[in-house]
């Protein structure tokens, strides 16, 4: 149970939800007991003559006393009176009594329910926040090893399973006990011989349904993880169906998703097996003890030296099939609980996981780049794989660096050293002197915009997409910006203009017009250190013109760092690093380089120049 405290304390305060939800309880737990308490007189004014000792005992309103009784008595001093002028009045009287009785039930169970909605609505928006957070708060070598489906699994599937708990079985837990508390003590005042004998037999069920449950959290677990498989492979098929036509793989990916989904219906299926089978054996095991009742109760009504009347006797039976709703709902709730358990451990795992990137105690903010970016003797490696080897080198303010080499070489490793979004194994990495590291994340990134490879582009319109992270975003600046990348006029030339919403990852535009949009969206940041990582190896050469062009403009005048390909793109840089194995083996500018005999950079250029 400690995953449900964990989680349970996203709901606080509890106060203002759990006070009013047990006042109002209370209430209705009274009024549900009392209506079927009201059989006892009912069943007597029905089929009891009045005898003597009754008529003086109720003939005058009894005297005040602070116990129960003394309400009992109220209760029937009025019963008798109507029977005993007109009997008719008397049954109006029970009648409507019961129907009140029902109503203010149903009415303070109603308040409570509403009391419980709050908690559980909060419950699962702070879960759900603190996750996707804790995902926003990650480095990103975490998701270099996790499936993306699974994450999603946990901020979705998981947090539903928690919240189907939180609906039912939290409810469940706060109010069914003081159910059955209600209906024991009004037992027990009936018959406290008949209430013990029930206490001995009751335990009898609940040792089947443990059994029954104690495989549900290991099914769910599986269920659980089935499902994140799942969405790992839909997001997959989504993202790559063109090349799944392309190469007739359709087959195998339904294949695959066949066998995953024949996984979750198994273990689904296992799981509801056992999650049906627990209240069908509460509700077994409930008939038995009424058997049983039956046979111990009817003997003590039938034993003349009883005290036990038939009225007495049917208000414990009516009031006792009750108990077995809320004895009911607890098993359903241990059954929900133990499946929402295997979800609650999946986020408190995703929860507990260490931010291993974050800002230090006295970290500094960055408020201006003012001299270089120096890297010394940087290593790193990604687990027991090195990827860097003691890289070393300055890039000073104004200058344009380039990084060239295979893949696979640490180029973006690099790239990613300096907004931190790895740190290094071994050496530092400073900007104006100071450690990366001792400077606040926020303040170090403001300073930095990318232009990748990969295009990201969110499904919203051209003018957020280029105002990212700003809302309050002029939209003459956003222009500006657009105008700097080459893109004003072909968004002028959309439905809507910057209001064009351009679909899932920019879908609607071209490629070299997605990459203009990244570029714009770069430009209006207004950075002082620029990397571009690739930016135009994806594109044909008449998009490459546009965004080379739209690239020397936002270049001018600002630090930048360039990992490329093509050498034709990085002829202007003012140092060219190539790098081979993790290390940089040769440095200097496009001629140099060219020059040099044997230069590795030369070799690379001219099997550029062969194959174009």
């Amino acid at each position: 149970m400690k995953v449900y405290e964990r989680l349970m304390a996203y709901a606080k305060p509890y106060g203002k939800f759990i006070i009013p939800f047990f006042f109002f309880t209370i209430i209705s737990v009274f009024f549900n007991v009392f209506q079927f308490a009201l059989i006892i007189p009912l069943l007597n004014f029905l089929f009891d003559p009045i005898n003597t000792a009754d008529a003086a005992k109720y003939a005058s309103m009894p005297e005040f006393h602070l116990t129960g009784n003394y309400f009992k008595d109220i209760f029937y001093h009025l019963i008798y009176q109507y029977k005993t002028t007109n009997p008719v009045y008397a049954l109006y009287f029970l009648a409507g009594m019961i129907v009140v009785a029902v109503v203010m039930t149903n009415f303070f169970r109603f308040l409570a329910q509403q009391c419980l909605l709050g908690a559980r609505t909060l419950l699962v928006k702070r879960l759900r926040e603190a996750l996707f957070t804790k995902i926003n708060d990650l480095h990103l070598g975490y998701f270099t090893k996790e499936h993306k489906g699974d994450l999603l699994s946990r901020l979705n599937g998981d947090v539903y399973a928690i919240e189907s708990v939180a609906g039912s079985s939290i409810e469940v837990v706060f109010k069914e006990p003081y159910m059955l508390i209600g209906y024991f003590v009004a037992l027990f005042l009936i018959s406290a011989k008949l209430m013990l004998f029930t206490l001995v037999i009751i335990p009898i069920s609940a040792v089947g349904i443990a059994a029954v449950t104690k495989r549900l959290k290991k099914e769910a677990q599986d269920v659980q993880s089935s499902m994140g498989r799942m969405l790992t492979l839909m997001d997959e098929t989504l993202m790559g169906m063109r090349i799944i036509r392309s190469f007739n793989a359709t087959p195998f990916v339904l294949h695959r998703f066949s066998l995953e989904n024949d996984f979750y219906r198994k273990a689904s299926l296992e799981g509801f097996k056992r999650r049906e089978l627990a209240p069908a054996f509460s509700e077994a095991s409930g008939v038995f003890v009424v058997a049983c009742i039956l046979v111990y109760g009817g003997s003590l009504v039938l034993n003349s030296d009883s005290n036990l009347q038939a009225s007495s006797f049917i208000a414990f039976i009516a009031i006792f099939s009750q108990v077995i709703r809320p004895a009911k709902a607890i098993v359903v709730a241990i059954t929900n609980i133990q499946q929402g358990q295997a979800a609650g451990e999946r986020i408190i795992e995703l929860l507990d996981k260490p931010i291993e990137i974050n800002d230090k105690p006295n970290a500094i903010p960055l408020e201006r780049f003012q001299r270089e970016v120096v890297f010394e003797n940087v290593s790193f490696r990604y687990g027991d794989k090195p990827v860097l080897k003691n890289i070393s080198f300055r890039m000073e303010k104004g200058r344009k660096i380039a990084l060239v080499g295979p893949s696979g070489v640490g180029k973006s490793t690099i790239a990613d050293l300096i907004p931190r979004f790895y740190e290094p194994t071994q050496g530092s990495v400073t900007i104006d002197g100071v450690d990366v590291s001792d400077y606040t994340m926020e303040s170090l990134r403001k300073q930095m915009s990318f232009v990748t490879q990969e295009i990201i582009l969110f499904n919203d319109t051209i003018f957020n997409n280029i105002a990212l992270g700003q809302p309050d975003a002029r939209l003459e600046d956003v222009i500006a910006a657009a105008k700097v990348a080459n893109a004003h006029a072909f968004i002028m030339d959309t439905e809507d203009g910057y209001n064009t919403n351009i679909g899932d990852r920019g879908i609607r535009l071209s490629g070299g017009q997605r990459q203009r949009l990244s570029i714009a969206r770069a430009v209006f940041k207004k950075p002082s250190i620029l990397i571009l990582d690739e930016a135009t190896s994806a594109l044909d050469v008449e998009s490459e013109k546009s965004v080379q062009e739209a690239l020397n403009n936002l270049m001018e005048g600002r630090t930048t760092l360039v990992i490329a390909h093509r050498l034709s793109t990085i002829k202007e840089a003012d140092e060219i690093l190539i790098m081979e194995g993790g290390e940089i083996v040769e440095r200097g500018n496009h001629y140099d380089l060219l020059n040099r005999t044997g230069s590795i950079y030369k070799r690379l250029n001219s099997m550029q120049v062969v194959l174009q």
